[in-house]
């Protein structure tokens, strides 16, 4: 099914290359991280689910208002989400799990599970290059958001941070 999720955001973001290299990355951090981190097998297929979804909302918060910004993106992200998902066959209870993350992946505050804080160090990773932040953002993403051993070690590394 995750392949399949895969294909139908591809399908999703067609002519938009950007957007589709993004999740893309994010889903292969995600993916990395959480087995490094030994999650089980139905924390995984949440975690790529959501890797896959979690900027869902942009289309939708463009076409509503003109921007994306992150709380628009989860603000509007978690319907198509969950109809995208539901399409495809998820059950009940990663569709809902997905569904919740969308709506967070941009609240860094009451990170509530190995999913959650996988998604978020993923993104992170992704956007601190794609944005081409600069040393102090990424010494502060490290301090106050990265938590796992094995985000830490790609950041550090990526970045030829302190370890």
């Amino acid at each position: 099914m995750i392949n399949r999720l895969f294909v139908k955001m591809v399908e999703y973001y067609k002519g938009d290359p950007k957007r589709i290299q993004h999740f893309v990355k994010v889903h292969s951090f995600a993916k990395l991280i959480g087995e490094c981190e030994g999650l089980s097998a139905d924390e995984t297929v949440v975690l790529e689910a959501a890797a896959l979804v979690h900027d869902i909302g942009i289309k939708p918060a463009e076409a509503q208002y003109g921007e994306c910004g992150g709380k628009l993106q989860e603000k509007l992200g978690g319907e198509p989400a969950e109809i995208m998902l539901r399409e495809i066959g998820f059950n009940e209870a990663v569709t809902s799990r997905v569904k919740y993350l969308v709506g967070h992946h941009h609240t860094y505050t009451d990170i509530d599970g190995m999913d959650y804080q996988i998604l978020v160090e993923a993104d992170f990773l992704v956007n601190l290059y794609e944005d081409g932040c600069s040393d102090n953002a990424v010494a502060a993403a490290r301090n106050s958001i990265f938590v796992t051993k094995t985000g830490k070690m790609l950041l550090n590394t990526m970045f030829a941070a302190e370890l």
